[in-house]
Parts: C-alpha cells; structure tokens; sequence
C-alpha cells in the first residue's frame, strides 16, 4: 500500500503509474496476439494435414484399385511380376482405406486419440503389418528380378502361378510374424500425439525393445538393394555379346558335323541322298526340339524385364527415400537418451511414410508400357459405349 501511495503522491507518480500500466497492457496485448497466431498457425497446420492426407487416400485408392483391375481382367499380365504388383497394390489400398481414416479423426481432435486402447493396438498392428509387408515383398521381387535375368532358363521353368502364391503367403506370414509380438507388449503400441497415430513407441536403448524390430526392417531394406546392385553389376558384365569363333566343322564320310557345320549334311541325308547312320546334326536337332522350354533369352525377352526391373527398383527406392527420414527419427530415439526431435521435422517424416502409399501407383503407370496399353485399350471401350448410350436408346425408341 505503501508503494501506491509514494507512485501516487510524486511528482512524477502519475507518469510512472502510466508506464506501469501501459506495459502491462503492452504485454497482455502482445501475448493475446502470440496466442491467437498460435491458435491460427496450428489450425492451418491441422488443414494443411487434413487436406494432404485426404488426396493421399483418394489417389492410393483410384490409382491401386485401377492398377489391381487391369492386372486382373488382362490376361497379357497374368505373370510372376504383376502377381507381386497386384499383391503390392492390394495392400496398399487396405492401408489407405483401414489406417489412414484414423489419422483424419485424431488430426481432426487436436492429435488425440478418442477410440479405446485395443482399437489403437489393432490400427498399429495393421500399420506396422503392412509397412513389413512392404519391405518383404520388395526383397522377393528384387531376388527374382535377379532370377530372371542372370538365370532365366530356372525363373522360366520355376516360377509358376503356385511359386508366386507361395512367396506372398511366405511374405504375409513374415509380416504377421514382425507385427503380432507387440500386441502381447513385446515392445508397445501406443498413440503417439506428435505423429497423430497408433504405432511403436521407441524408447532408449536400455528401456527398449523395438530395437530388434527396426534392424530387421533395415536389413530388409539394405538386402534389397544390394540384389539390385548385384543385378546392375551382372548387366555391366554382359552388356557386350562375346564375337563369333568360327570353328571347323567335322566330316565322317561327307557329312558334316560339330559347331562349324551348316546343316547341309543332315539336309542331304533327309533328302536321300547320305549314305550311313544319321548324322549327329540331326541328333543335335531333335534333342533340342525335346528341351524347347531350355530356351535363351531373347533381346526382347531382356528389355522387357530390364523394363519391369526399373519399374520395381523406382517402387524400392521411392520406399527407401519416403521411409528412412522416419527410420532415422526411429533410431534417433533408441540410441540417444532423452533426446527432443523437432516436431516438424517429425511430423514431415510421418506424413512421407504415409504418401508412400499414393506414389506407386502413379510411378507404375509412369515406368510400365504394357499397363498403359492395356489402360488405354479399356478407356476407349468405356467411352465408345457411353457415346453411343443415347443412339442406342433412340434406336430402341424408334
């Protein structure tokens, strides 16, 4: 009361009483105005999410489902490559259709989670599943890719319609193995408000056990590459055909054989005019035509799989770029103790791992010629009929 009355009672009591007050209201006018451009800032920040993540899941779902129905009705594309895309493409659409809604909701709460905890268990569970999934399926593709290129007489004898059933429920069943573990707290789902999703909770090292998790996931990762790179590296060894030797033919009684023979020889003694058994030529000839499924592989043949090669090593490596800035934060977080990573920084990375699902349809139908020939043979068909819908009316009419 004191202090009052001396501010009041001074000469310059009244000037000092003013300041006084004048900064209080300075200082309450600028933390009103710090607030509300908090509030508005985060208020975009939930559209802006709100909006990338709703054209993530319309595009994954139109351009995977499209992708899945071309697959299935072209018969052209019923082989070991498209089976493995249309698995790829199904399980995207899933997760976009089961995972993605429940962001929207939890963005649209303020990052809060408004379900129960085994909801939150299952929709980790399903994220984490197809995230493995992924990885899996990528490794298969990148072996046989291998396969069909450096041995195509085995990819073309063994990869049938049953092998490549067999290598998705192998990939499924691996998935599952990776995913289920934490339902039973062998590391923890929980929902992370800074990512706005259910999913593994990293801890540190010592506290921790999604470690094993996540090193399996990069080995997978780092496995894959490393077969395209073993791919690369036989394709520059080949890139050059060896010339031609020619080597003399052999000849008992006139007729030529070994790797220097024409053919003339067995051609004269089909016609008449040899003398003698059959020419080993012929021999040759009719082994062959008893081991046609041991055939070479053609130029065409080679480009057509170096195309689908490119295609799915582009899927990979858009996996890889779009997946390891959050695989790194994931880290971050088990190896240093009590770190702080930016929100920003990790709210990017989520959200990249979630347009995972929406850029590989587009890159397919970029990267892939025979899609977009078959796209383009189905469009018309569509168009053709709903131009001529109102004729065939009036026709009917009449």
């Amino acid at each position: 009361m004191t202090n009052q009355s001396f501010a009041i009672d001074g000469p310059g009591g009244l000037v000092a009483m003013a300041a006084f007050h004048g900064g209080i209201g300075t200082r309450s006018s600028s933390s009103d105005n710090s607030s509300s451009t908090g509030i508005s800032s985060t208020d975009l920040s939930a559209y802006f999410k709100l909006i990338f993540l709703g054209l993530i899941i319309c595009v994954s779902l139109v351009g995977n489902l499209l992708i899945s129905m071309l697959v299935l009705r072209d018969r052209t594309l019923h082989k070991a490559p498209y089976f493995f895309l249309l698995d790829l493409c199904l399980a995207d659409a899933v997760r976009s259709a089961a995972c993605f809604p429940f962001v929207l909701v939890s963005v649209h709460n303020s990052s809060a989670w408004t379900y129960s905890a085994l909801s939150c268990k299952v929709v980790a569970f399903m994220a984490v599943l197809f995230c493995f999934h992924a990885a899996f399926m990528l490794f298969c593709v990148a072996v046989t890719r291998y396969l069909a290129i450096a041995h195509h007489r085995f990819y073309a004898k063994r990869m049938t319609i049953w092998t490549c059933a067999a290598i998705i429920c192998m990939v499924w069943t691996l998935a599952v193995a990776m995913a289920f573990p934490p339902v039973f707290d062998v590391g923890t789902y929980k929902f992370i408000s800074d990512e706005d999703q259910c999913i593994f909770e990293h801890r540190y090292l010592k506290n921790n056990d999604t470690l094993g998790f996540m090193l399996m996931l990069a080995v997978v990762v780092l496995a894959t590459h490393g077969f395209y790179a073993k791919l690369l590296l036989f394709e520059y060894r080949h890139r050059k055909m060896k010339p031609v030797q020619l080597v003399p033919a052999i000849s008992q009684n006139w007729t030529f054989h070994g790797p220097g023979a024409t053919g003339q020889a067995a051609a004269n003694w089909i016609a008449g005019f040899g003398r003698g058994p059959m020419p080993p030529t012929l021999l040759g000839i009719r082994q062959n035509l008893h081991n046609q499924h041991r055939r070479l592989l053609g130029m065409e043949e080679v480009r057509s799989e170096r195309r689908l090669g490119r295609m799915f090593y582009t899927i990979t490596l858009l996996f890889l770029v779009l997946w390891a800035p959050y695989i790194v934060a994931c880290f971050w977080r088990v190896f240093v103790q009590s770190c702080t990573i930016p929100h920003r920084y990790l709210s990017i990375t989520v959200w990249m791992s979630f347009a995972q699902a929406g850029v590989n349809p587009i890159f397919c139908l970029l990267l892939n010629e025979d899609l977009r020939k078959v796209l383009r043979a189905h469009l018309p068909t569509y168009w053709r009929t709903k131009q001529h819908l109102p004729q065939d009316e009036a026709y009917c009419i009449m």
